[in-house]
């Protein structure tokens, strides 16, 4: 065996030495790191600037009405008018979101991921159409709920009422809820499960006990995410038959708004020669109070993913 030159292994750990101990900077790499960092101070001025103008328009209005604003009924004097309707209709349909979608989404998840084989062509269409579903525009999903909830489901829903909305909002936020709880499911280490597999534990207590704890805190936040989507969106409670006029009474067979419409409406009755409260204030304070009722969905995620944090943590 030919042995290696003095000179050449100097050389080589030389060179070795050089590269290791290199403190020249990577320009191209520098470049990508300012240019995110660029991007996420945009991002954040774009944001600010919108929550500040927001608050700056509402602010005056809910110092003069108080919580009488959120206790009021809508109308067509801005002095007076309320958002009551509107916030018992989002917070409705938030809630039938969380108990009609999210259970139905993550037991999707379950199946795709677990039991369901990904090799299978049937269940490799089925993921692509949830994805694609995924993309639908908002007012299809409208469409749908006027077919179906509205019309063919009248006896149920009773037609254009709150629960219409409630049905049509879970349908339309069901896909994201399906990838996000498949995304956190497949993020499980297999290890997991082996362990499980391996004390004797069947296939639904190693799911049950070990794999939907450990992803919980990604379905929680997919949940959220999708939660937002639907207490924000506008154009499908357009096509239910949400009213912006006044209401008679508030209750689940009865004609309902959110405050997304209540925001549509009050922004298109605003007037810049309004004297000190007009509508554009009203349809800022509405805003306020949709973010805080997003916020308070939130809190409660926020907390349930960090306990199951802590769990897996400690486990």
């Amino acid at each position: 065996m030919a042995l290696v030159s003095p000179s050449i292994r100097t050389a080589t750990q030389e060179k070795v030495r050089a590269s290791l101990t290199n403190r020249e900077r990577n320009v191209g790499g520098v470049a990508l790191q300012a240019g995110l960092v660029v991007a996420l101070l945009f991002t954040l001025l774009v944001l600010f600037t919108l929550l500040t103008q927001i608050f700056v328009s509402a602010w005056p209005l809910l110092e003069v009405r108080g919580t009488s604003f959120l206790s009021s009924t809508i109308g067509s004097d801005p002095d007076t008018i309320g958002i009551f309707p509107g916030l018992y209709g989002s917070i409705f349909i938030g809630v039938g979101v969380l108990l009609l979608a999210v259970p139905i989404g993550i037991a999707s998840a379950v199946y795709l991921e677990e039991y369901a084989g990904h090799d299978r062509w049937f269940n490799r269409i089925i993921m692509i159409s949830i994805r694609n579903l995924a993309g639908v525009p908002a007012v299809i999903y409208g469409v749908l709920g006027l077919v179906i909830f509205v019309g063919w489901l009248e006896p149920v829903t009773n037609g254009r009422t709150v629960l219409a909305a409630a049905f049509t909002l879970a349908v339309l936020v069901l896909p994201i809820i399906i990838i996000t709880a498949s995304e956190a499911i497949r993020a499980v280490p297999q290890g997991i499960r082996d362990a499980g597999y391996g004390v004797g534990a069947s296939k639904w207590e190693v799911n049950r006990d070990h794999v939907l704890p450990y992803a919980a805190p990604g379905i929680l936040t997919g949940t959220m995410l999708s939660l937002a989507r639907a207490l924000g969106e506008a154009s499908p409670l357009i096509l239910l038959g949400a009213i912006t006029g006044r209401l008679p009474e508030t209750g689940l067979s009865e004609r309902f708004t959110g405050i997304p419409m209540l925001i549509y409406s009050w922004s298109a009755k605003a007037n810049p020669k309004d004297a000190v409260l007009g509508f554009e204030n009203a349809a800022a304070a509405a805003g306020v109070v949709l973010l805080v009722l997003v916020l308070m969905f939130n809190i409660v995620a926020v907390v349930l993913r960090t306990r199951y944090e802590r769990k897996r943590v400690g486990s």
